[in-house]
């Protein structure tokens, strides 16, 4: 069910509507869309398709395929952008709203001056509009991590690109 003051599910109906310029690849139970600020060069995100807030919400064989792809997902980041570790956060206590969405990090060695999870680097810094790929940069993304999500699962629909 969707929430009209939902970003999560705005942006799931901006890729129903064909207007996301983010969307990657449809999933059974998810959404594979490349994020709006690239600071984590190849930071993805995995959007559920229900509205929910947290796992134990979602029917027992849903919430097993939904984990089951965001772990594909995960598999298909790291052979298409080649990180040093990933970091996977689902949160849903921030601005991105409580529908259920994974944050899927590329890490790199030395990539922040500070030890930690993502959310410790200076907003400023990570949502600077330097760190927002090009349109070619989000066009290479898109088809470095289509390809490998081809590899590793079932895709539904594949985004514009």
């Amino acid at each position: 069910m969707e929430s009209n003051d939902c970003f999560i599910c705005k942006r799931i109906s901006m890729i129903q509507e064909g207007i996301s310029p983010y969307f990657v690849a449809e999933l059974k139970t998810g959404y594979v869309v490349i994020g709006d600020y690239q600071y984590f060069r190849g930071y993805t995100l995995f959007l559920c398709k229900e509205h929910k807030t947290e796992l134990q919400f979602l029917n027992e064989s849903l919430k097993i395929v939904f984990l089951t792809e965001m772990s594909k997902v995960a598999e298909a980041v790291y052979n298409a952008f080649k990180p040093y570790k990933l970091n996977y956060e689902l949160l849903g206590n921030g601005q991105g709203g409580s529908h259920m969405h994974w944050h899927i990090y590329p890490r790199r060695e030395n990539d922040t001056t500070i030890q930690g999870p993502v959310w410790c680097l200076d907003r400023e810094l990570m949502y600077s509009e330097k760190v927002k790929p090009t349109e070619s940069e989000l066009k290479d993304m898109k088809i470095k991590l289509f390809n490998e999500l081809q590899k590793v699962t079932t895709i539904i629909k594949k985004g514009d690109f």
